[in-house]
């Protein structure tokens, strides 16, 4: 495997793209499960997810039981979701808790902050408490977490690099849009299921070589001529456009936007895939975040929140044009549904071979190759 995956970081005119094995094959799949995904920087959620303090959210990423959790502090952390008497799974649904967390098969209870508060009839019946049994450290495993743009990342293995140090080229780009995002409620929510490896979705969200083909509508008014390519930084790579202007409203009304944007967001928007699985949309007026969740080799979970530049745009006075919002980018999503699960398919003919880039449109889908085959490489020559 390390031959083809050399190949891939060749200059584009020469590199073929991944092989089919980092799509189809099991081995691959847990290898980068740990090298990208436990290794590195992933997201799981949203805090949204996590509204308000005493709220807890359940999930499951990598086969790996975790729990959402909010302050009173409003701090969102993430832990393992099992308790540290007997690995009991501790939460089972989303819930805001007017209590402590508390196993239902002993009823050990855990602050939101994760300390162990109560241990009943741990030393016998009415004992609550055992010179063996330490509270302070028995504490639920806790995960590195952070929140950035409303998404939850965490690093499962502590080896990453500093989050701000893996982000910052993506900050500075976008720094005009560090403010507030608000978010309106489920209907700036949805989520698909796609039968594809999470890379294809990566790849085919990074280039605007399909927009004619597969998106029309979307073609229409931001057309294949007038999207650039972004990939100068490590961390991520995309597309943008210069025309960027859907007809949300059919009277004219627009959403509130964002305060001092330079001019060039007047029509702009760009579309950055910050690796390895968060699928990034800045406009003047609103942004989004996908998560792309890998549950099997071949099966990914898109989730979808949409956020707004104005706390107005969330008033029932915009519920119309917010529903029409959600349902353009919806649509558009769908769109591309069988486009990555025949490339998923396509990844079973046994002589293709990685596939020839365009050297001019395909260039964000060789970074995010390179990217991950550097990762990849890293773990067979350690």
């Amino acid at each position: 495997m390390i031959s083809p995956l050399l190949n891939v970081l060749e200059p584009i005119q020469h590199a073929h793209g991944l092989p089919n094995a980092c799509y189809i094959n099991d081995i691959m799949y847990k290898s980068e499960q740990q090298q990208i995904f436990s290794d590195g920087w992933a997201a799981i959620g949203f805090g949204i997810d996590v509204p308000d303090s005493g709220c807890v959210k359940p999930l499951e990423f990598l086969g790996i039981p975790l729990l959402l959790t909010r302050t009173r502090d409003n701090v969102v952390k993430v832990f393992e979701n099992v308790c540290r008497h007997r690995g009991m799974i501790l939460v089972e649904k989303a819930a805001r808790l007017n209590g402590p967390i508390t196993c239902p098969y002993h009823a050990w209870s855990y602050d939101m902050e994760g300390h162990l508060r109560s241990t009943p009839h741990v030393g016998g019946a009415d004992i609550h408490e055992h010179d063996d049994i330490a509270c302070s450290s028995l504490s639920l495993n806790e995960v590195c977490s952070v929140v950035w743009r409303d998404v939850i990342f965490i690093n499962l293995s502590g080896k990453a690099a500093p989050f701000d140090t893996v982000a910052k080229d993506l900050h500075e780009r976008w720094s005009e849009f560090d403010k507030p995002l608000h978010f309106s409620g489920d209907d700036s929510l949805f989520s698909l299921t796609v039968d594809c490896n999470w890379k294809l979705a990566v790849e085919n969200y990074c280039e605007a070589y399909h927009l004619p083909f597969i998106h029309p509508g979307l073609n229409s008014y931001s057309r294949l001529e007038d999207h650039y390519n972004i990939l100068s930084h490590d961390s991520f790579a995309g597309q943008g456009s210069y025309v960027y202007k859907p007809q949300i409203s059919d009277d004219g009304r627009s959403f509130p936007v964002f305060e001092g944007l330079p001019d060039k967001w007047d029509t702009a928007a760009e579309y950055c895939a910050f690796f390895p699985n968060v699928l990034f949309g800045v406009h003047k007026d609103h942004t989004y975040a996908i998560l792309l969740i890998p549950t099997a080799q071949d099966k990914t979970t898109e989730r979808v929140a949409i956020y707004y530049a104005d706390e107005q745009a969330c008033d029932d006075s915009y519920a119309d044009m917010r529903a029409k919002n959600t349902a353009m980018w919806k649509d558009i999503f769908v769109e591309d549904i069988g486009v990555v699960e025949g490339m998923q398919k396509g990844r079973n003919a046994p002589s293709y071979d990685g596939g020839k880039f365009s050297p001019v449109m395909d260039c964000p889908t060789h970074h995010f190759h390179k990217w991950v085959a550097s990762a990849l490489l890293a773990e067979q020559n350690t």
